[in-house]
């Protein structure tokens, strides 16, 4: 999966910069077809790389996490 996002960054920021530099008719298409490869693919699946093992619940605002945030402040500060 490592290999498939990084290849799929690279295949997009290559797109994207031979569009910008090489002065051919379709050079638009090629920055369009890298940012939405950068922004469709890549992202979303270096997102699933990064987050598939996680809690969401660690990462919300509930009344537990609360106390444990102000609790941690509060020996912080001591």
């Amino acid at each position: 999966m490592k290999y498939l996002i990084l290849f799929c960054f690279i295949a997009s920021a290559t797109s994207i910069i031979c569009g910008l530099a090489l002065e051919v008719s379709f050079a638009e298409k090629l920055v369009g077809f890298g940012t939405v490869g950068l922004f469709i693919i890549t992202f979303p699946l270096f997102a699933y790389y990064r987050w598939k093992d996680r809690s969401l619940k660690d990462y919300m605002l509930n009344k537990e996490n609360l106390d444990k945030m102000r609790d941690s402040q509060k020996e912080s500060k001591y």
